[in-house]
């Protein structure tokens, strides 16, 4: 079992690649955001293991299989290899909300998952997110950081947090944004 000492969890999509309402469900939807790329090159060059905790159900709404969103994730790990970023793993929920499951964001099951694959201590982890399903979760699992991306849904999810007096530790334009910011304060 491998002990990763300093961990960044990543939201996918709207926070590296573009998010869509009718979900990913092919490579050729898959759009990098400005700047993700390198902001992921900057947490690995930094020693940041990185842990994608991602919400799938586009897998339970049959809108896409399982080893399509594998061989999406390969692609996109193989562009930021290339770029000299690492993905260390990834970690999906493939079910809608009414299955409730333990490991759909908002909830930490996938992070607590992580946590024991990889002896992670949660209290010095951070957690980038656009979603308020994504702070919520990094709250819930003792993050240290949870911070929200304006990409994706970010404007949507301040006032989301706002009205459940939920506040991320630091609010930040873009991943490489973000990604800086945890660099600095880590």
């Amino acid at each position: 079992m491998e002990d990763l000492k300093r961990v960044v969890f990543l939201d996918r999509d709207g926070v590296i690649n573009r998010d869509s309402p009718d979900y990913i469900k092919d490579w050729s939807e898959f759009k990098f955001l400005p700047g993700s790329i390198e902001a992921i090159k900057d947490l690995t060059l930094n020693g940041f293991a990185i842990i994608i905790i991602t919400n799938q159900s586009a897998i339970n709404r049959k809108l896409i299989s399982e080893d399509t969103l594998k061989k999406i994730h390969d692609r996109m790990n193989s562009i930021i290899n290339a770029h000299g970023g690492k993905i260390n793993k990834i970690f999906s929920c493939p079910h809608i909300p009414e299955d409730r499951c333990n490991c759909r964001k908002p909830k930490p099951g996938l992070i607590y998952e992580a946590q024991k694959r990889f002896l992670i201590d949660l209290s010095a982890s951070s957690f980038i997110g656009d979603s308020s399903r994504d702070i919520e979760c990094a709250k819930k699992a003792g993050c240290r950081h949870a911070v929200l991306v304006k990409t994706g849904n970010g404007t949507k999810a301040e006032k989301e947090l706002s009205e459940k007096k939920i506040v991320p530790d630091w609010v930040a334009e873009n991943l490489y944004e973000a990604a800086s910011w945890i660099i600095a304060n880590h």
